[in-house]
């Protein structure tokens, strides 16, 4: 059996961490949604094709560097026009030999999942949900798919589509006669409802869990998830006078030094230096080669290269690669009264419906001595923070 990870599309919801970086390399527990996804389906499948476009070169290079631990055969196809996920499923016909899974490369899944999904010829992967209206939605009778309705503005279903499916070659003449839909796009939910006229696609509700990352905010939600599930693994130095209390995962080369205290669910990359005194309290992901002196993080994904001045506060936050932050830096993340957060995307203020969300630096950007960060806020690529940011930095 095959696997199609559709990894092609930009996306602005999740800037500015995807000006730099295609959405499936953002990060969460320790690991990107693509080789999260990867690993997933490893065993499963003997060939896993990645749809790529944005920025594909990085994915590329990321698979690479990922390689020698991969055991399924990897194959690029890149879409070169971004048409919709129709249009990038349909780019694989001449590589299909029979069923195969189709997935999204922008959300995190679960293998248990999946392989109850593979039971069935014809099958779509769904999940329960409170808020139907924001979601594409399968109409079903039984356990069967009637059609796929998307954001619908009345009730009709709520079971989200979650855009892990099973299929087959027959998918693709229905792919191949797809008319755009109204936002100028081949949809493969529009092949999906006409195969289900002639074919019986059955429904599996997600039982272990299903992680959408539609904003930023969503890897905080992403990472205490996978990280509830992870087991303790030490493979890097961790000093007599440090204190850990809860599931630490230690990459190698990594030392946790005096005074350091590490409580809760946390994931420490390769070749870190963690402390002395400092203060860790997870859910926390720290990527590969980061620096974190005498300061408190809590409930922050890092990635890879983040240096972390002394006295500097991270709390609810989701930092970039190659980010400095100065000591004594200060992100807020709550407001009075227990409101929930907003914060700008594509110029519009959204709803967090988080009470603690601090903030988002992209790539290279840093802080001074003594900066403030206000909830919501961002920071965009390569940019210096305001000693007060109150307001986004476009």
């Amino acid at each position: 059996m095959q696997a199609v990870i559709l990894a092609a599309g930009s996306s602005t919801r999740t800037y500015p961490l995807t000006l730099t970086r295609p959405k499936p390399l953002l990060s969460a527990a320790g690991k990107t949604i693509l080789e999260h996804n990867i690993r997933e389906v490893e065993g499963l499948v003997d060939e896993i094709i990645l749809i790529v476009g944005y920025r594909d070169r990085q994915v590329t290079d990321f698979i690479k560097t990922i390689g020698c631990r991969i055991s399924a055969k990897i194959s690029y196809i890149e879409q070169k026009e971004r048409l919709g996920t129709g249009h990038a499923a349909s780019l694989a016909e001449h590589l299909i030999k029979d069923r195969f899974i189709l997935m999204g490369g922008d959300d995190f899944f679960s293998g248990s999942d999946i392989r109850r999904v593979m039971k069935h010829r014809y099958a779509v992967l769904a999940q329960e949900v409170s808020d139907p209206s924001r979601y594409g939605v399968f109409v079903t009778k039984g356990r069967k798919v009637k059609r796929i309705v998307e954001k619908p503005k009345r009730f009709v279903s709520n079971l989200a589509n979650t855009g892990l499916y099973v299929l087959d070659i027959d998918i693709f003449p229905l792919l191949r006669n797809l008319k755009k839909s109204r936002r100028g796009e081949y949809e493969v939910t529009d092949a999906i409802s006409e195969l289900a006229k002639k074919e019986n696609v059955v429904i599996e509700k997600v039982r272990d869990y299903w992680v959408p990352i539609g904003y930023p905010w969503d890897l905080l939600v992403a990472n205490s998830r996978l990280l509830s599930g992870m087991k303790k693994s030490i493979s890097g130095i961790v000093d007599k006078d440090a204190e850990i209390h809860g599931n630490l995962f230690l990459g190698s080369g990594s030392r946790i030094l005096p005074g350091t205290y590490i409580e809760g669910n946390v994931s420490i990359g390769r070749n870190c230096t963690i402390g002395p005194d400092a203060y860790l309290k997870g859910p926390v992901s720290v990527g590969d080669r980061c620096r974190i002196r005498d300061a408190e993080i809590s409930n922050s994904v890092l990635f890879d290269s983040v240096k972390c001045g002394r006295k500097a506060v991270i709390k609810d936050s989701v930092v970039g690669s190659n980010v400095s932050l100065g000591d004594l830096t200060a992100i807020v993340s709550s407001l009075p009264e227990n409101e929930t957060v907003l914060s700008a995307v594509k110029g519009k203020l959204v709803d967090t419906m988080l009470t603690e969300f601090g903030t988002v630096m992209a790539d290279s950007s840093s802080t001074e001595t003594g900066t403030v960060i206000y909830p919501g806020r961002k920071v965009w690529p390569g940019r210096k923070a305001a000693r007060v940011v109150r307001k986004d930095i476009n």
